[in-house]
């Protein structure tokens, strides 16, 4: 590596909110803050609150793994870094507990319904925020909840809500405390949207378009 580029590299470093992979600034939100923990290993920093030097990286699996690839976290955090290769993978799966935890606390909040027909009343109502449907959900019962959110937005003039199909039906029924769980309505509040944040963070991670709408063949749509 260049010095030009070992000094880049530093400065993107000490910025704080510079992707160590593009040397762009971006907003606290948009990266991800590793350090290197006491047994040699970069550790994601999700809150930003550990102790120690970071390196920052665009919140994107790509990004993470171009990292991993260009061993960009060693020169970072100037010392040795193991056990990377499965560092994209760890990321995800904080990720997904990460919202798996808020949709417990949206469910304490009373912020989060589920059921189809409960999911649909929300939607008609104009207090859902976001649709989140399990990714292993049957296309006609997110064809009708979709007939909905178009119904409601055309009938307003707004937008339609957004949808997720970021976890699974395991996933979101082991976060809501129940065995079962394909369609559920986020609702307002300081929960449902930290929610809806936490859904948002994971779809961009995986290199999906957050806030989307789709049409029946899955595709987005603007």
């Amino acid at each position: 590596m260049a010095i030009d580029e070992d000094q880049e590299l530093e400065e993107a470093v000490m910025n704080g909110r510079m992707c160590i992979v593009s040397r762009r600034s971006m907003t606290p939100d948009a990266l991800i803050r590793f350090v290197a923990g006491p047994d040699g290993r970069a550790v994601p920093d999700l809150r930003r609150r550990l102790p120690g030097r970071g390196a920052h990286v665009e919140a994107r699996r790509s990004a993470v793994e171009l990292a991993v690839k260009r061993r960009l976290f060693a020169r970072a955090l100037k010392r040795d870094i193991a056990g990377t290769e499965s560092l994209a993978d760890e990321v995800e799966a904080l990720l997904v507990r990460a919202a798996g935890g808020a949709i417990g606390i949206a469910r304490k909040a009373g912020q989060i319904v589920t059921g189809a027909t409960k999911v649909e009343a929300a939607i008609r109502s104009g207090k859902a925020l976001g649709v989140l449907h399990a990714s292993d959900a049957a296309p006609d019962g997110v064809r009708k909840l979709d007939g909905a959110r178009l119904a409601f937005a055309a009938e307003t003039g707004g937008k339609p809500v957004s949808t997720c199909r970021a976890l699974s039906a395991d996933e979101i029924g082991l976060a809501m405390g129940d065995q079962n769980v394909i369609h559920a309505a986020i609702l307002s509040g300081g929960a449902g949207s930290a929610l809806i944040e936490r859904l948002e963070a994971l779809e961009r991670y995986r290199g999906s378009t957050p806030d989307f709408m789709e049409t029946e063949s899955g595709e987005p749509v603007p």
